[in-house]
Order: C-alpha cells, then sequence, then structure tokens
C-alpha cells in the first residue's frame, strides 16, 4: 500500500483503499476546468436553480394567496407540502429515466414539468389550481434533484468533482434566496412568472452540452463516449486512461445481471445505502425544509421582522454556500459534514430556546434575537455541508449499474422526509414551538455521530475507485 493509500486511510475508516493498476483516470497533468465543464454544469445547474425557486416560492407568497384565494392554514399547509409529493413520484422514476433516455433528456423532460407548473400557479383562480401546478413543479424537483448532481459527478475529474457538484446546492440556494427578495417586491402571480424562466434557460442550453461520457459508455456508445469526454477535458488533453479506466469498468459490469429494486439490499451494497440513505433521511429530519418554507412567519412568531429575517438569511445562505464549494475538494467531505452538522444543531437549540423564553416570559427583549441568531447559524451551517454534501456522496458512492435504482430510493427518502417535515411544521409549530427545535436540534447532534461512524472520504477518488472500495463484493473479477 502506497503513502497516498495510507494517508486516504486516516481519513476514510469505510473506506478499504487499494493500488489499483487500473489507470488513475487522471490523464496526463493535473485536472483543469475548461471552458466545456463549466459551461455544461452551468446549463445543468439552471434546473438546481429551479428546485430553489420552488422551495423558497412559499414563504413571501404566503400572505398574498391566503389573502386572495382565501385559504385556510390548512389548505395553505397542503399548498406547501404538496411539492414534496410532486417529488416523491418525481423521485421514483428519476433513475429509470436516466438510464432510459439519458442525463440530457432527463433534465429537459422535468423542466417541461416545471415550466407548466409555474404557468398553472400564476393563473390559478382556486386553490385546485395552485395544487396542480404545485404538484407539477414537485415532480420536476424530484427528477432534477437525482438527476443534476449525478449528470456533474459523471462529467468532472475527480480534483475538481467534489466542488463542481456543489454547485447544484449553490444554485438552490441561489434560487431560494433571490426568490425570497424578488418575492419581497412582486404578488405572487407575477413571482410565479419570473420562475418559469429559468426553466427556459435550461430548456434552451441542453442541446449545446454534451451527454455523459459514462451513461454513453453504458448504452455501447464507445465513439460518442469519447468524443464527449475529449470535449469535456479539452482536445489537447490526453484522455486515453481515464476512458479505458471507464471502458474497463463498464465492461465488467455488464457481466452482472440486470439489478432489481431487492437486489440494493444485498450485503455488497450495504455501506452504500446506509450511508445514502441515512444522510438524507437526518438531512431532512434535521428541520431544513420546515424552516426554509414558513421562514418569514418563523420570524414573525419570534417576534423579529419577517423581511429584514429573509433578506439576512438570503445574504448568510449564499455566502455560506459559497464557501462550502471552495472547502469541498480542500477539507474532504467528512470533516464538513461534521462542521455544518454540529451547527445546525446549535442553531436549532438558540430557537428552542428562544421560544422557551417567550412562553416563559423570560428575557422579553433577548429572545427576538436568539431566535435570529439561531435561523442565522442553522441555515448557514446547513448550507456550508449538509446542504449539498449528501448530494455530493449520493452520487459518488453507487456503482453505474445500481445508480439509477439507488439514486430513485436515496432521492424518494429525502423527499418523502421532506413532505413530513413541510406538511406537519406549521402544526407542531402551534403544539410546542420550543419543543419541536428541540427534536431538530437532537436530530442534527446524531448526524455528527452518523457521519462519524458510517460516512466515507472520497475526496480525491475516481468515481471507479469509491465504488469499487464501497462495493467490494460486487466488484471481484
Amino acid at each position: 500500500m502506497d503513502k497516498q493509500n495510507d494517508d486516504n486511510a486516516q481519513f476514510s475508516p469505510l473506506i478499504q483503499t487499494h493500488d489499483h493498476d487500473t489507470h488513475g483516470g487522471s490523464g496526463a497533468g493535473p485536472a483543469s476546468a475548461t471552458f466545456a465543464i463549466v459551461f455544461t454544469t452551468l446549463v445543468a445547474v439552471s434546473g438546481s436553480y429551479v428546485f430553489g425557486t420552488a422551495i423558497g416560492y412559499s414563504s413571501p407568497s404566503q400572505s398574498g394567496i391566503m389573502t386572495d384565494l382565501a385559504l385556510t392554514v390548512s389548505e395553505y399547509s397542503v399548498f406547501g407540502s404538496i411539492l414534496t409529493i410532486g417529488a416523491m413520484i418525481g423521485a421514483i422514476v428519476s433513475g429509470k429515466l436516466a438510464d432510459c433516455i439519458g442525463r440530457r433528456g432527463t433534465m429537459g423532460f422535468a423542466e417541461i414539468f416545471c415550466l407548466l407548473g409555474w404557468f398553472f400557479i400564476a393563473f390559478s383562480k382556486t386553490a385546485w389550481w395552485l395544487d396542480i401546478g404545485r404538484t407539477l413543479v414537485g415532480f420536476g424537483m424530484g427528477v432534477i434533484s437525482f438527476v443534476v448532481p449525478v449528470f456533474i459527478a459523471e462529467i468532472t475529474p475527480k480534483e475538481l468533482r467534489g466542488a463542481f457538484t456543489t454547485v447544484h446546492q449553490l444554485m438552490i440556494c441561489f434560487g431560494i434566496s433571490l426568490t425570497w427578495l424578488i418575492g419581497a417586491f412582486v404578488n405572487w402571480r407575477t413571482l410565479a412568472l419570473i420562475e418559469a424562466i429559468p426553466c427556459l434557460i435550461q430548456l434552451l442550453g441542453l442541446p449545446f452540452i454534451p451527454e455523459s461520457p459514462r451513461w454513453l459508455a453504458k448504452n455501447d456508445r464507445e465513439l460518442d463516449c469519447e468524443v464527449a469526454l475529449q470535449r469535456l477535458r479539452g482536445e489537447s488533453k490526453d484522455i486515453s486512461a481515464e476512458i479505458l479506466e471507464i471502458q474497463e469498468y463498464t465492461e465488467f459490469l455488464k457481466q452482472l445481471p440486470e439489478p432489481s429494486v431487492l437486489d440494493l439490499f444485498e450485503k455488497q451494497y450495504a455501506r452504500s445505502l446506509i450511508a445514502g440513505v441515512g444522510l438524507m433521511a437526518l438531512q431532512q429530519f434535521g428541520g431544513v425544509n420546515g424552516i426554509g418554507f414558513y421562514v418569514k412567519s418563523l420570524f414573525t412568531t419570534a417576534g423579529f421582522s419577517g423581511n429584514l429575517g429573509t433578506i439576512a438569511l438570503a445574504v448568510i445562505q449564499i455566502l455560506m454556500t459559497s464557501l462550502g464549494v471552495v472547502l469541498m475538494d480542500v477539507s474532504g467531505r467528512r470533516p464538513l459534514l461534521m462542521i455544518s452538522a454540529s451547527g445546525t444543531c446549535l442553531g436549532c437549540l438558540c430557537v428552542a430556546l428562544s421560544f422557551l423564553f417567550k412562553d416563559l416570559q423570560l428575557w422579553q427583549s433577548g429572545s427576538p434575537m436568539l431566535a435570529f441568531f439561531g435561523v442565522l447559524t442553522f441555515v448557514g451551517s446547513f448550507s456550508l455541508g449538509m446542504g449539498a454534501i449528501p448530494w455530493v456522496i449520493m452520487s459518488e458512492i453507487f456503482p453505474i449499474n445500481m445508480k439509477g435504482l439507488a439514486g430513485s430510493l436515496v432521492t424518494l427518502v429525502s423527499w418523502v422526509g421532506s413532505w413530513i417535515v413541510s406538511y406537519s411544521f406549521n402544526f407542531l409549530l402551534n403544539w410546542s414551538s420550543s419543543g419541536i427545535f428541540f427534536i431538530f436540534s437532537s436530530i442534527c447532534g446524531f448526524t455528527v455521530l452518523f457521519v462519524a461512524k458510517f460516512v466515507p472520504e472520497t475526496k480525491g477518488r475516481t468515481l471507479e475507485e469509491i465504488q469499487a472500495a464501497m462495493n467490494p463484493l460486487s466488484t471481484k473479477s
């Protein structure tokens, strides 16, 4: 075992390192961000921006929709949470779609649903039209949430994969933040029409980007695979080692039987499944969508200015996600995850204490600021790592023959958790505003322990190396 693998082993207790005599996938010289990779990633993450706008929409539009359409709190909770019902359906079909029609085709398919959904919302006259539109947007979101990080992970070299995949979360944050900001100045119908614009941008950009080379190799399109990879790496780059590694691994996987859903639960995939499903569940049950969907009303309940709070959140979210992009391939996934989860734990604890002080009539002047600090800490910490890294990990740890099924399952778990939290949040806040945040804080604290025990470090490895190490029984020749 060489020195590099010894160093990696110190930080990757769940990945068994091997001295691969495959070719490392790095080609000649260090990896660089070519124009093709940057442009392709920007087109892909236009979908991530749409994802963010859908999450951010319900907060600034709540009072306007409830007033104009005379909705009750219960009816608006249905509107807010039905997004995740659509996303669950999208998650179920996302893996199969991405395997059958390719990563590009799947992104375009998702955007058509998002576009229709925003038009339904913008021109709705009743709650039913609102819900139909929100469900359509949710379906597109569910598909996008799987295919975008997988696509970016498959097109980028290992040295850049973490940072580029994290741009998915950065654009989600931009979508949420700009929706909050724009929503403070325009009505909810105009806001819905504005949110349709990035859907069109991605649809127009998709014909100009290459398909995933790994998907092309999996579908016996070796020449197209080489052309796409050469375009992504640059015309002067030697891709022979990387293309050979992709082809060798793909050829090996073709010898395995066609996978079924039950195959996911076999022993050889246990590590990947525990890490992927566990991270997604903990990400959602830490309370992020409860806070994100209803942040304005949350600040108002705590006694703080809703508009001022959402503007501050928009700024901190973008700054911290940008920092996470920079740190992703420097610090590694695991340390950033544990720091992020610790921060979300502290943030929820501060919000819980603020509501507790308010209920007990203690520290009346300081409790709104404590709530403000807590939400800011939660959102900033979540944006640093917990928002992006579970999606990065999901895109890295499953072999390509299982990626469709596994990705659908992991994405479905994420959206089921999101629906449970977003639908119940308003009711739980009425039940015990401090109690629900103490629960969230406990879950975030447990996340730190889960990451330390079950989540591997994947920094600096090709996808083939990660998957061979995480699923050793399935890759023995």
